[in-house]
């Protein structure tokens, strides 16, 4: 079982106290895109038609309306998905829970990239899974790795159950997979009896440079993917308190799902989903998709600007092909100190370290900064109190 501290860590931090920090902490949204006078239209609508039902426990499935439109944003992105293989969950943190709490027993096997979501990791830990990693490149996946560590698993006994990935855009690193490896991923796990959960939180903030659609197209999308559980969420894109996402699942799955949730928080909250599902229908997310990337595309260079004015070519990393983040390392040999996060806090910026988001140890060398949620404004000078942070010799750290 995870320690407390292992709880307590995975998750994104809620919004600091201090707004004198620069926060490269936080994989959530930038408040200044979110369309406002949106919200408050749809809100007044919604009261104003005095709906009983937005105010009561939710239909167990979710709001039939908004899996009308969630089938529908399916098909945008090649995915054949009738209402009864879909499920509306409280954000994609709970679909991954369901599946974990449905499909596992202990002591199975769950492959994962590494590094990968800390909450995943967190999810799977609950479950009393045993977490074998696999290695990630900048295309995603490394196949051979994956058989290696299969084989390893196998030979040690316990059941391998699932093959957890984020092709797109990946947390932390932002690396996207490959459309060959994706491939190779339906066949190797279609040949070892391995189901997929694909978790694909950042499929709208792929950048358009890396192909659009094509590129971002999911795993699920291929013929012969029954073995593939598909999740994503509208966290990413439109704000995470509406805490709406959802799982597409052949029907019998979907049931054993519905019957786990219903133990959880019996259903999505009705008004919630009222109001995602008038975003979509009203046309505003696919209107504003175009300009969120650009945004965060824009935010990306700039950081990365940022950090080769600081520290010229002494950190590595891959340009994210989209997403939120830059997974940055520093040379081989070396090591962040352990204190580095509260060192970086003491000159006024937030950063996350590596080992959170691995379970082999590793990371050690890693931060990740998520460029999303900070006015462009402060990235240059957070990266400057980062690189004081990090050329600091005294474990303390003075202020800045």
């Amino acid at each position: 079982m995870p320690s407390r501290r292992d709880i307590s860590n995975w998750s994104e931090p809620i919004t600091s106290s201090d707004h004198s920090l620069v926060s490269f902490a936080y994989g959530v949204p930038d408040p200044s895109l979110f369309p406002w006078d949106n919200f408050r239209e749809i809100v007044t609508d919604i009261v104003d038609r005095h709906d009983r039902d937005a105010l009561y426990y939710g239909n167990l499935r979710g709001y039939p309306p908004l899996v009308e439109s969630i089938c529908r944003l399916m098909e945008q992105r090649q995915i054949a998905a009738p209402a009864d293989h879909v499920l509306v969950t409280s954000g994609s943190q709970q679909a991954i829970d369901i599946v974990a709490r449905v499909l596992l027993q202990p002591g199975d096997v769950v492959l994962i990239e590494s590094p990968t979501y800390a909450g995943a990791i967190t999810a799977f830990k609950l479950s009393s899974a045993r977490l074998a990693s696999v290695r990630l490149d900048e295309t995603g996946i490394d196949i051979d790795d994956l058989e290696r560590v299969w084989q390893r698993s196998a030979n040690c006994g316990g059941t391998i159950k699932l093959l957890y990935l984020i092709p797109n855009c990946n947390n932390p690193t932002g690396a996207l997979m490959s459309p060959s490896k994706r491939q190779s991923v339906l066949e190797w796990t279609r040949a070892r009896g391995v189901m997929v959960v694909e978790d694909d939180a950042y499929h709208t903030v792929v950048f358009d440079e890396e192909g659009g659609s094509e590129a971002a197209r999911p795993i699920r999308a291929a013929a012969d993917s029954e073995h593939v559980i598909y999740l994503s969420t509208f966290s990413k894109l439109l704000a995470p308190t509406f805490r709406i996402g959802w799982i597409v699942a052949p029907p019998p799955l979907i049931e054993r799902f519905v019957m786990a949730k219903i133990a959880m928080d019996l259903a999505t909250s009705a008004l919630n989903q009222r109001f995602v599902d008038e975003m979509l229908r009203r046309g505003v997310v696919t209107k504003l998709t175009p300009l969120w990337r650009d945004a965060y595309r824009r935010k990306r260079d700039l950081m990365e600007a940022a950090l080769h004015d600081q520290f010229g070519d002494a950190l590595v990393w891959w340009q994210p092909k989209g997403g939120f983040y830059l997974w940055v390392g520093i040379p081989q040999g070396h090591q962040l100190k352990p204190s580095v996060a509260q060192c970086a806090r003491n000159q006024g910026v937030e950063i996350l370290t590596g080992e959170m988001f691995c379970v082999d140890g590793s990371g050690q060398d890693k931060i990740r900064l998520a460029f999303s949620a900070v006015p462009q404004e402060q990235i240059p000078e957070g990266i400057r109190r980062l690189a004081k942070a990090l050329s600091s010799g005294k474990d303390d750290c003075g202020a800045r």
